[in-house]
């Protein structure tokens, strides 16, 4: 999916479904998944009618483990939630999901029992700290071994490596590094972000120099006004907040999304 993009020269763009705390979550209600449910099939056909090209349904239980694991409901319902949203998008709309925080083997178990296309992966390789205490070691053995046990390679891997979720801070040798890393062990596509948007660039462009064919995916920080610029080096972006009206966690409008997409084709022909 990722490399296909590219050498199409098509931008990916991911709208974030943000759903309510799963059940065996602290912060879970009564009526939550239902709600979640609800609303994931609610945003994801509102992505789908302004154009983008899929979603990144995204657990958002307010607390996290540090380890790469889940209660077994989790993802279950994540999974469920999934196969909801699919029944109601066309074929082409692509699907991700990601147990966070950094729950990738759940995610690939989630994703192959409904056959998404992708899952985001906080740190697949290298070590980041958890703003929930602790810190996150990648595992890419584990990853790697239990998704081809359960014969899901299909199932693509879209690895942080600056930004959002994994705090690196910029180092032109340490990003590379980490890039390095991460083509090593098998992702498809690796995911940046800076709120500069000069720095964001400055990464784009260190990264394509050194591997050019190397999708790129922007884990945030565009909008309708800076998609044309951050995107033109990029290979497309995920996005929340924007497609949310600046709501974090709210429902997706049909029009900012459409809006955006319009930016999106001024510059990917």
């Amino acid at each position: 999916m990722f490399q296909e993009a590219r050498q199409n020269n098509q931008k990916l763009i991911f709208g974030l479904i943000h759903l309510k705390p799963m059940p065996g979550t602290p912060f879970y209600k009564e009526g939550d998944y239902e709600a979640s449910i609800e609303k994931a099939v609610k945003d994801a056909k509102a992505l789908e009618n302004g154009g983008a090209s899929g979603c990144l349904i995204q657990t958002v239980d307010k607390v996290y483990p540090t380890g790469d694991d889940s209660d077994y409901v989790r993802a279950t319902c994540l999974a469920v939630i999934a196969n909801e949203v699919k029944k109601h998008v066309g074929a082409d709309f692509k699907i991700g999901v990601q147990l966070m925080w950094n729950c990738i083997t759940p995610s690939i178990a989630a994703a192959k029992a409904v056959n998404a296309d992708y899952t985001r992966c906080t740190a697949l390789v290298g070590q980041t700290s958890s703003p929930f205490g602790g810190v996150i070691n990648a595992d890419p053995l584990k990853v790697l071994e239990y998704r081809k046990k359960i014969d899901a390679e299909n199932v693509e891997l879209l690895a942080e490596i600056a930004g959002y979720h994994f705090h690196g801070g910029y180092d032109k040798e340490a990003l590379l590094s980490r890039v390095s890393s991460a083509v090593m062990v098998r992702a498809n596509a690796v995911e940046i972000m800076s709120k500069d948007e000069e720095l964001n660039n400055r990464m784009e462009l260190d990264i394509r120099a050194a591997y050019p064919d190397l999708p790129i995916i922007l884990g945030g920080g565009t909008d309708v006004e800076s998609a044309a610029s951050r995107l033109k080096n990029a290979d497309g972006a995920l996005v929340g907040r924007c497609f949310e009206g600046n709501n974090w966690g709210g429902g997706i409008d049909e029009a900012i999304v459409a809006a955006y997409m319009k930016e999106v084709r001024s510059i990917s022909g």
